[in-house]
Formats: structure tokens, C-alpha cells, sequence
């Protein structure tokens, strides 16, 4: 990975004591970056700054009041406090799909762009060299994790992988504002360089239900999308109790199974 941060779009770091607030951050990675020659990493770099800004304008959203620290074949930006998390969650990235399918449609298939796109909120606090915080590391943890280089991969023709953080699938994902569909996404766990968590893994024009199951790499034992509205309608007899505690998500304890007749959707 190339790192460059010479050109960031605003210079939070710069001042005398941190900034230290929730905020909504993302990180967009160009897929295979290193396969591409000189003067297709500099188009790719242009095309990729140039679609991330394409799409927050179409989402009316203003990308000149991002900070954003751009990182070569990557994009990391800490969006202004107040942001719509359903607006980036939804428009944001429907727009970002389709300025990626547009853009690819002109390439050759050596020359297409495909991108991994990782969204959490927190505690992001401006630093000498960026920014600190939970939600800049957990988005760099989502954004490199293997289930999502692999679902994106395996996604055919599709060039977007988004990947966004449990809090913001279910607060945001799951109130299904701005066409959000909680069917749509599947549960990942991610636990690398100390991070450990869930995350919730989409890939836009692509259901769910038709991809491959399990996506490669993932445990055949592993969580599965929701199921159908057809499917909710069947009547389950599982009931599943969880002793232990939670640390950092994840469950430390054991998982009973017992049959509870008449329990429906659950």
C-alpha cells in the first residue's frame, strides 16, 4: 500500500489540543491496487477520488467538508458531526455503486476499479499524523478484514463491497429509513491487531440469498443473512439461551439449545 497524506482536504491535526467528538468515519480501498501498472494507479487514484466526491454530491452531502486523509490506493475520511447515517448508509452508497458500475463499463476488464468500503461511528480525535480513536481503527480493521476481500472477490460483476459496524446495523440498517434492508447484509466476525468485533458485510445489486453460501473463507458454521419474509412466516421451535458475558463482542460462555413449541421468528 502506498501512503500518501500530503493533500488531505482539511488539517484537523494541525491544531495545538486534539478534537475529540463522535463522528461517522469511512474508508473506501481500492481491490488489487498493486496489480495495476504506473499510469493505471494514477488513473485509479484520480477515478477513486473522483467517484467518492461524485457520490456525496448526488447524496447532498458537501465531500469539500470531509476530512479526509487520502492514502494512495485509499481513502479515509471523518465526515462533519451531524451527518445523516442513513443518508451515508443508504444514497450515499447506492451512488457509489453506480459511479463505479459507470466507470467500469468504459474499461477493459484488466482496467476496472473495484472498491471495499468500511463505515463505523465513535470517538474519532484528530492526531499529529491523522486521527485516533475507536471508530478510525475499527473502520481499518473492517475495511482489511479477509471476509471482506473474500466476499467482494466472489461478487462477480459487482464493484462495491461495504461493510459497516454491529452499532450502525442496528440502530441504522435495521430502522430501514432510506430504503435500508437489513436482509441484505450479513454478519462477519473481524478480530485482528487486538480489534474484535461484528460487522455487517453487503454487497450492493447482489441478494444474499443468490450468492454463494457460505462465502468463501467463511465458516461453515457462521452466521446467515436473514431469512425471507416467506421464510419468517414458517414456525420455528429453537430457542437459544447465551450464558457468559460479552467482551469487546464477543460472547465468552456457552450457547443452549432447547425446543420452545409455538415460538415463531425467532
Amino acid at each position: 500500500m502506498v501512503h500518501m497524506t500530503s493533500h488531505p482536504t482539511a488539517r484537523p491535526w494541525d491544531k495545538s489540543r486534539p478534537d475529540v467528538s463522535r463522528r461517522l468515519c469511512l474508508a473506501a480501498d481500492i481491490e488489487q491496487y498493486s496489480r495495476f501498472d504506473t499510469p493505471d494507479q494514477w488513473a485509479a487514484q484520480a477515478q477513486l477520488a473522483r467517484v467518492l466526491r461524485a457520490a456525496a454530491e448526488r447524496s447532498g452531502l458537501d465531500h469539500s467538508k470531509w476530512c479526509t486523509q487520502p492514502q494512495g490506493d485509499l481513502e479515509f475520511a471523518v465526515l462533519p458531526p451531524g451527518t445523516p447515517e442513513q443518508l451515508v448508509l443508504g444514497e450515499y452508497v447506492t451512488h457509489l455503486a453506480a459511479e463505479l458500475g459507470g466507470y467500469n463499463a468504459t474499461r477493459r476488464p484488466a482496467g476496472r476499479m473495484r472498491l471495499r468500503l468500511a463505515i463505523d461511528t465513535g470517538v474519532a480525535a484528530t492526531a499529529a499524523l491523522g486521527f485516533s480513536g475507536p471508530a478510525p481503527v475499527a473502520v481499518a480493521r473492517y475495511l482489511n478484514a479477509p471476509q471482506v476481500k473474500q466476499a467482494l472477490a466472489a461478487a462477480g460483476s459487482e464493484s462495491l463491497a461495504v461493510v459497516v459496524s454491529d452499532r450502525l446495523y442496528q440502530d441504522v440498517v435495521r430502522s430501514r429509513f432510506h430504503g435500508l434492508d437489513p436482509e441484505q447484509y450479513r454478519r462477519i466476525h473481524v478480530q485482528q491487531k487486538g480489534f474484535a468485533g461484528y460487522g455487517w458485510v453487503r454487497l450492493p445489486g447482489t441478494d444474499p440469498q443468490d450468492a454463494q453460501e457460505p462465502w468463501p473463507g467463511a465458516p461453515e458454521d457462521g452466521p446467515r443473512p436473514p431469512a425471507r419474509a416467506a421464510e419468517r412466516e414458517q414456525p420455528t421451535f429453537v430457542q437459544h439461551g447465551v450464558h457468559g458475558t460479552a467482551i469487546q463482542g464477543v460472547i465468552h460462555g456457552s450457547v443452549v439449545h432447547g425446543a420452545v413449541p409455538g415460538r415463531a421468528g425467532r
